[in-house]
């Protein structure tokens, strides 16, 4: 009798936990009709011991759009897993991610229509920096402000300091725009860049070492754009280590 009830004792002890709350996933009806939830979930839910069920006001949401995780696709239809800041919520995404979970959505074969697949690549779309601000006065500007150091272009080419990079060189960095939006918190601006309104005057034990660089908001946006329209200088390729 002790024995059976050890047993009993571990067989109830091993199996998943169903006394916890559901979790909610609100899918479009494409998916639902399909009945591609209905394969997956209770794998799922199987496994972890996680309850998920199709709910159309579930807190984890499949869309055709980001924000969200890539999940499975279908008919040229890329479907995204947005989730909440939940453990379990993240390891229902961990799994339709995992060999596991894409093996599952792929086994599924629908009554009508295409299979669903895991295994797609997503196309990223690379936006263009677009920057309101004029230009041509960021070009006047870019040689009052920045040539005594700077290469700005070819009417300067042989006045900047040979220790400092050319616009056209930190044009072709990836994260120029982020360099120059916040160029005078970058060392050696601090000392002697002055934007009104934004940075802390001088100390007045410390004043700026050279004739300090004066400017607005509006003149930073007009650098600004004046730097996106100028041709990038062509680094070449990666350097390879031998």
């Amino acid at each position: 009798m002790r024995v059976v009830l050890l047993c009993l004792s571990l067989t109830l002890s091993a199996s998943p936990s169903w006394s916890q709350e559901a979790i909610g996933l609100a899918a479009p009806t494409e998916v639902t009709d399909s009945g591609l939830l209905q394969h997956i979930l209770p794998r799922f839910s199987l496994k972890t011991g996680i309850r998920v069920i199709a709910d159309d006001g579930g807190i984890l949401v499949l869309e055709t759009s980001p924000p969200g995780d890539p999940v499975f696709a279908r008919g040229g239809v890329v479907y995204h897993l947005r989730i909440g800041d939940n453990a379990r919520h993240e390891r229902f995404r961990d799994w339709l991610l995992s060999d596991i979970g894409k093996n599952t959505v792929e086994s599924f074969v629908p009554d009508q229509g295409a299979p669903f697949s895991a295994s797609f690549e997503v196309t990223a779309t690379q936006q263009e920096t677009v920057i309101e601000g004029d230009a041509a006065r960021g070009a006047e500007l870019s040689m009052t402000h920045c040539g005594r150091c700077h290469v700005i272009g070819s009417q300067n080419r042989m006045n900047g300091l040979g220790s400092t990079p050319s616009f056209a060189v930190l044009r072709a960095m990836p994260d120029w725009s982020e360099r120059f939006e916040a160029f005078f918190a970058l060392n050696p601006h601090p000392a002697f860049t002055q934007i009104d309104g934004l940075t802390p005057p001088f100390d007045p034990e410390r004043p700026s070492p050279i004739y300090p660089v004066e400017m607005t908001l509006e003149e930073l946006e007009a650098i600004l754009a004046f730097v996106s329209a100028i041709q990038a200088a062509d680094l070449g390729a990666p350097l390879q280590l031998q």
